[in-house]
């Protein structure tokens, strides 16, 4: 899948000293709820397990073919979202420090929005982030979805208690943002 500036492909083992170069950065990690890497080998091991997931992808710069971030979906007992139907699906995505505030995000979750409403006949998409965690907020408000509610006390995969706040989007709302916004 592509965009004007980047391209989501699927992580490759090659991948590793790029994904650590951001992922040992302490601002990324605990803002989605994992540790920072402290290793390339780590890094390797993440994308071995955690990024070969099925619509699990790299978020690719055309201009430099490098990852800058990633961004996949997460489906059934995967996700984060208590009760999530079968024709759901969450979103999860984190890019580099350097690349932020360049709109690269938002162009990456309108990709992955256009395959999951077109191509794999997701009903909903719903998006998660941390209190505190206002770019991730504004990145799927520049997309189209919708606050949901919030959970009070949840324990994140690093093992924090927080605050979480659920944001959806419905086949029906992305075409009606669709028909306003150029995607």
């Amino acid at each position: 899948m592509e965009t004007d500036r980047i391209l989501l492909r699927p992580w490759q083992e090659s991948d590793a000293e790029t994904l650590y170069k951001y992922a040992k950065n302490p601002e990324i990690g605990p803002a989605a709820g994992w540790p920072p890497h402290t290793s390339v080998e780590e890094s390797l091991d993440v994308i071995r397990t955690v990024f070969s997931a099925p619509e699990t992808y790299a978020v690719v710069l055309k201009e430099t073919g490098k990852p800058v971030g990633s961004i996949g979906l997460l489906f059934g007992k995967g996700s984060h979202v208590a009760g999530i139907l079968p024709d759901e699906a969450e979103i999860g995505y984190w890019i580099g420090r350097p690349y932020w505030g360049q709109g690269l995000i938002p162009e990456a979750i309108r990709c992955l929005l256009r395959r999951c409403f077109k191509d794999l006949d997701i009903s909903s998409v719903w998006g998660v982030y941390y209190d505190g965690n206002t770019k991730s907020r504004r990145a799927m408000d520049k997309c189209g979805f919708r606050f949901h509610h919030t959970e009070k006390c949840k324990t994140s995969p690093s093992g924090d208690i927080c605050t979480e706040h659920f944001m959806k989007i419905t086949k029906k709302e992305w075409a009606s943002y669709c028909k306003g916004n150029i995607i």
